[in-house]
């Protein structure tokens, strides 16, 4: 799972260079942008989740479908965590995944997540991850390693126990999780990527992402 990730964000290279008002906002959720990333299945995975790009009385989102599916959308980004450490993401889940259990293979699947990548060494195996997650099954706040490596820490930040098929804005220190899930002093951060998949738990799911930016608090 954690290789599947950190070759997502490898296959989707773009650089964020510019911030207005100290965010620094990661997607434009355009056609043009979402055209350019492409959409990349997970190696194992039947099919692709379905990305599509809508807008709302608050901008432009994502939209993303998996049937028994998994691939994502990744950015490399170099965000400077000593200025912008909060990572802010708006997200709705419209068809969850109630029943599975999100902390073992077979159930390692969530119907919205955005994990940030840290590198620390030369191959995908080697990189860190905190995976932020819209829950089906587990409260907010709960963490535990993901079943598939120790290097990446699910996290959960949203569930669909309190907010199910409504927009909720969530906010998250990345570098603190960053020292305090893997004790690692991070300044720059590495990539941001989303995925909806359910190729484990066989399963349906629908959600939406908008306004995913850092911030300095």
């Amino acid at each position: 799972m954690f290789l599947k990730i950190t070759k997502i964000l490898i296959l989707f290279i773009i650089t964020i260079s510019t911030a207005k008002a100290n965010n620094l906002l990661i997607f434009n959720f355009t056609k043009e942008e979402l055209d350019s990333l492409k959409i990349r299945k997970v190696r194992g995975a039947d099919s692709k989740t379905i990305y599509n790009v809508g807008n709302n009385d608050n901008g432009n989102y994502l939209k993303a479908e998996a049937n028994n599916a998994a691939s994502g959308v990744g950015k490399e980004v170099k965000i400077d965590l000593n200025k912008t450490p909060f990572i802010n993401i708006t997200w709705k889940i419209e068809k969850d995944l109630k029943g599975i259990k999100e902390d073992t293979k077979k159930g390692h699947d969530f119907s919205a997540r955005v994990f940030v990548i840290k590198k620390t060494g030369a191959t995908p195996l080697s990189n860190r991850a905190v995976n932020y997650v819209f829950s089906s099954n587990k409260n907010v706040g709960e963490n535990w390693p993901s079943p598939y490596t120790k290097k990446s820490m699910d996290n959960v930040l949203s569930t669909t126990k309190e907010n199910f098929n409504e927009w909720v804005t969530v906010k998250a220190n990345v570098k603190e999780d960053f020292k305090k899930f893997h004790d690692l002093d991070v300044d720059k951060l590495s990539g941001v990527a989303i995925m909806t998949d359910t190729d484990n738990s066989k399963k349906n799911a629908i959600a939406y992402y908008q306004n995913i930016y850092f911030s300095s608090n």
